[in-house]
């Protein structure tokens, strides 16, 4: 969906409202001015499922402060030229809406404002992780909570690393041995056994080649499959047995 502010008379900050009806997609404000008041009105909406709203600048989004905003109070989630590697916003679908202000511009003509947004049902606290501090590792209750809401949980070793320093993003190639869940076909069998897949992490956090099992879990946004949660595996069975004996864990899966 794009819009214009070519439409707005220079001198007018007019609020603009905009409705979305899909659950995922992208919006394109072409010469932004004035302002755009986003409002998800998708036909998934139940009260007995959360939701969690994702959003991510366009690469060359520029010319707007995007906000979140509820009952008019904004918290800004992007500031203009915002569009780096891992610049990924996540929340509550009830924390509210969403509103692009356009920022003073000598020349609004080279200005496009866009962004994607992606709206699941998944909880947003099993989002922050990857998304706020994904080089810290996961405390017990982050790691039993990835495995039961990750869009996929493999048991494998690392193959390889690669790097690609003009979008600060690594990807880390598996070699995978066992598919609890995946919901996209990230990992695909190979000749011989098993299963390989890439996911993606950021360079920063320097992940390397290493020896050993691990259990990977992580979301797909966007179309490309991010690290969450990722202990070595020997780790996982420890913790999850200890979460079992005291009937704490949030759902069962099978650990050899």
């Amino acid at each position: 969906m794009w819009y214009s502010g070519l439409t707005h008379e220079a001198h007018r900050k007019e609020v603009e409202q905009v409705y979305l009806r899909c659950s995922a997609g992208a919006v394109e404000w072409m010469y932004p001015t004035g302002a755009l008041s986003v409002n998800l009105r998708p036909n998934i909406v139940s009260p007995s499922r959360p939701l969690t709203l994702c959003i991510k600048p366009l690469g060359d989004s520029s010319g707007a402060n995007i906000y979140l905003e509820k009952t008019g109070a904004l918290k800004l989630l992007f500031r203009d030229g915002d569009h780096g590697p891992g610049q990924v916003r996540c929340f509550g679908f009830e924390q509210g809406g969403l509103f692009v202000e356009a920022t003073p511009q000598q020349d609004i003509s080279r200005r496009t404002t866009g962004f994607q947004y992606e709206l699941s049902s998944r909880h947003a606290g099993s989002d922050l992780h990857a998304l706020s501090a994904p080089c810290r590792p996961c405390s017990d209750t982050e790691v039993l909570l990835a495995v039961c809401t990750s869009d996929f949980v493999v048991r494998g070793a690392i193959q390889d690393v690669t790097h690609t320093p003009e979008r600060q993003e690594s990807a880390i190639h598996l070699r995978v041995s066992r598919i609890y869940r995946q919901k996209s076909r990230v990992f695909r069998a190979v000749p011989g056994g098993g299963w390989r897949g890439r996911i993606s992490t950021l360079l920063a956090c320097g992940v390397r080649p290493g020896r050993g099992e691990f259990l990977f879990t992580g979301h797909m946004h966007f179309g490309e499959a991010r690290l969450g949660c990722a202990p070595r595996l020997e780790d996982f069975q420890r913790m999850y047995r200890d979460a079992e004996a005291r009937g704490l864990n949030p759902c069962e899966m099978a650990v050899e």
